[in-house]
């Protein structure tokens, strides 16, 4: 029989990756690694399964500045996104 706790298992913090820019975590849970960058009010998440790697420093490697201008990129496209609706439905003036 499967247990609460094996269903509803917590996300496990593995570490930061150090950034000037980002907070950028790493975390494991239903046999992925779940990278998580946050810039502000926002964040952005990706998903590996664990099969595809084999140690963390892969996942490190992958962070590299094409991938993080990218993510820079939609971060402001993700601001003006927001505040767009905010304007438009007269949240904020």
């Amino acid at each position: 029989m499967i247990t609460f706790a094996e269903i509803f298992l917590p996300m496990r913090y593995i570490k930061d990756i150090p950034h000037q820019q980002f907070k950028i975590s790493i975390y494991q849970w239903n046999n992925k690694y779940i990278i998580k960058i946050e810039a502000g009010m926002f964040e952005q998440t990706y998903k590996i399964d664990e099969y595809e790697i084999t140690n963390l420093e892969e996942i490190e490697k992958c962070m590299d500045a094409p991938f993080l201008t990218k993510v820079s990129a939609r971060f402001e496209s993700m601001q003006g996104d927001f505040d767009e609706t905010l304007r438009r439905n007269d949240v904020v003036f």
